[in-house]
């Protein structure tokens, strides 16, 4: 039976789509260097690309001020910069699109009332956070503008974080107005699910600080590191923690050991599942997609790093991180189940009503029960009594027993016995 998509569901998917496209787009911008060829961020303005020979020679100039020109570009002709302006421009551009797809059906849903009162602030909430994108990269790109042509590591892994924020965010509103019912499972698989999610946002940042300092030129081969399982130089820089951010050994490292605790802990949460819920489950699906697709990003991330990251393989690289954070989420919804905080907790207090009233309506049937027990037997001392104490004369003609048994609230029951003759059939 196919299950169809709510409107509202239908639109955060779409958008979903295309943050996935943005992140993708924004991967290419990095790799062919892009991203510091436009100078100015003009959210408006800045949509309608240089159009006339003179628009581009005066974009062109500002480019030339530059460090990244200066110190890497120089020889760059307009012709070279046009290519490089263009993925930086579609970035951007599809910033916008984005802002623009995801507030104008908002805002239709919202004066239809479509969309529940109570996802409505989160809703909102998601548009501000994607506002908040946009001033973030401005942020990052400033950083390349100053001395160094190279942008801040933690900005950089900051802008791609808030990204799969807003992918994770709509992605499970979605899931939850798609009303799939939830697989069963128990405390331990849905932890493990979080723990899953978790690592997997985890490794894409440190992907996006090996990224920013380009430490995917260095090193490259596997599983060892230039002949070393940890290279001796992963500790050089004072003080210690900056080697996490800066230095190409140690963040390339952390992204290894990474990948195969995620690659580990994937196949044992598919194990996990398989063993423990039944054959067509929501979950099961999506950890199966789950396992598949982290042994691709794996695989597909060491020949990147053997061939010294060709461009079709790196952005492949950088679609299966969000393929593989895709089925995370999935999976640890289907687990964890489509009710949010108010919904679960309404649905709580009905399934404890209807325990309390089917608990009422068993000890009312008990008590019934031993009433009628308890008149019956009353019943019956009288009748042998009368038997005794009777004569057979008197006994001779039938007569009709009656048992009384008060019901407390509700009605009376009364049972009509037939008492014949001792010859008689009784």
């Amino acid at each position: 039976m196919q299950h169809r998509i709510p409107p509202v569901a239908a639109w955060l998917l779409a958008c979903c789509a295309l943050v996935f496209a943005m992140v993708v787009v924004g991967g290419m911008t990095r790799l062919t260097h892009s991203g510091l060829s436009i100078v100015e961020w003009q959210p408006l303005v800045g949509a309608i690309p240089p159009l006339t020979d003179a628009q581009w020679q005066e974009t062109f100039a500002k480019y030339r001020e530059t460090p990244e020109f200066r110190l890497r570009n120089h020889d760059m002709t307009l012709a070279g910069f046009k290519g490089i302006f263009w993925w930086e421009y579609f970035h951007r551009l599809l910033g916008r699109v984005i802002g623009v797809a995801f507030l104008v059906p908002f805002l239709y849903f919202v004066a239809r009332r479509r969309i529940p009162r109570s996802m409505t602030w989160p809703l909102a909430g998601i548009f501000l956070l994607g506002a908040l994108q946009g001033a973030v990269g401005w942020y990052m790109v400033k950083s390349g503008l100053v001395d160094d042509p190279r942008v801040s590591s933690i900005r950089l892994a900051t802008h791609l974080g808030l990204a799969f924020l807003i992918y994770a965010a709509m992605l499970w509103v979605a899931l939850g107005l798609m009303a799939r019912a939830p697989s069963p499972a128990d405390e331990g698989t849905r932890r493990a699910s979080y723990l899953m999610a978790a690592l997997v946002f985890v490794m894409v940042l440190t992907g996006a600080l090996v990224a920013a300092i380009r430490a995917g030129y260095a090193y490259n081969t596997f599983p060892l590191m230039n002949g070393h399982l940890i290279p001796p130089e992963v500790l050089v820089i004072d003080p210690w923690w900056e080697n996490f951010v800066h230095n190409m050994a140690t963040v390339q490292l952390v992204h290894r050991m990474l990948a195969m605790i995620v690659l580990a802990a994937a196949l044992t949460l598919w194990w996990r599942i398989r063993a423990r819920i039944p054959a067509g489950a929501p979950a099961r699906a999506w950890a199966n997609a789950l396992g598949f697709f982290v042994l691709l990003q794996v695989g597909v991330g060491i020949a990147t790093l053997v061939l010294r990251v060709p461009l079709p393989l790196a952005a492949l690289h950088q679609a299966g991180a969000v393929v593989v954070f895709t089925c995370a989420i999935a999976l640890l919804h289907f687990l964890r189940g489509a009710l949010g905080g108010d919904e679960c907790r309404t649905q709580q207090r009905l399934e404890f009503a209807a325990l309390r009233s089917l608990s009422l309506e068993l000890l009312y049937a008990r008590h019934q029960t031993l009433a009628l027990a308890y008149h019956c037997s009353i019943a019956i001392r009288d009748l042998l009594e009368e038997l005794v104490d009777e004569p057979a004369s008197v006994s001779a003609q039938p007569r009709l027993l009656q048992i009384h048994v008060p019901d407390v609230g509700r009605r009376d029951v009364h049972f009509d016995l037939l008492r014949q003759s001792p010859d008689g059939a009784g």
